[in-house]
């Protein structure tokens, strides 16, 4: 049974007379354990699979299985909660939230369950020693450096132990070096942990170390390739 699968899948964005197929007709299935790149030029629909991938967004036509369950017969809170068991986020931008520091912010994603503080706490201090930035947990992200943020968003994401995770270009705001050495870090991941990478980026540095390349273009699917990802090549450690 495959992790996530998209069926016929299509997304039609309307503004007055104007209709724009971001999504147009996407067949995809991911599997446990694939470290893969989707990849394509700008306008080709790759965050808007990735959202509808991630029940961030419902596709206009089409389905979307999460571990064999179709969730386009459940409500939003069902959605939420598959969202939140099986789903993790990377995102651009980092997101993080500038009045908490890196602790508190990799806590958020288990605040909506039911666990002690202490247990919250010990999970997300874990999450932390697994991206090397442990000694950083009571600063803020104006406090740190922009690998620094983006490794507490890797946390984020990973603190719930999802299955899955989905990272919208996680790279686009770092230099050479940090974007080998978080892309390092995430294939370190996904062979330690066993858990599924599927990275939207438009850097082929990035496709390259990836094991399965999906090129989109115009909402479909041009090329779905397997390949042996090359061997990075980080000798230095993370900044800090």
């Amino acid at each position: 049974m495959s992790l996530v699968e998209g069926r016929d899948l299509h997304k039609i964005y309307s503004s007055d007379s104007l209709q724009v197929r971001a999504v147009d007709g996407l067949d995809l299935q991911i599997d446990e354990g694939e470290f893969l790149s989707i990849v394509g030029p700008s306008g080709s629909g790759k965050t808007t699979l990735l959202h509808l991938l991630g029940l961030l967004d419902q596709p206009t036509a089409g389905q979307v299985i999460v571990r064999g369950r179709d969730t386009s017969r459940l409500n939003g809170s069902d959605l939420t909660r598959i969202r939140r068991e099986n789903i993790g986020f990377i995102f651009q931008e980092f997101n993080l939230l500038p009045v908490l520091n890196a602790l508190e912010n990799v806590e958020l994603p288990l605040r909506y369950r039911a666990m002690k503080t202490a247990e919250r706490q010990k999970r997300a201090m874990e999450a932390l020693d697994t991206v090397g930035l442990s000694q950083r947990a009571g600063n803020r992200p104006s406090q740190l450096s922009g690998g620094e943020q983006q490794r507490v968003a890797i946390a984020r994401a990973l603190v719930a132990k999802p299955a899955l995770v989905l990272a919208d270009e996680p790279t686009g705001e770092l230099d050479s070096e940090n974007t080998c050495r978080i892309i390092e870090l995430m294939r370190r991941l996904n062979e330690e942990l066993h858990q599924t990478f599927a990275i939207v980026t438009h850097d082929l540095f990035v496709a390259d170390y990836t094991n399965r390349k999906i090129t989109l273009r115009d909402g479909k699917i041009v090329s779905d390739e397997w390949q042996e990802g090359r061997p990075l090549n980080c000798d230095l450690p993370f900044e800090d």
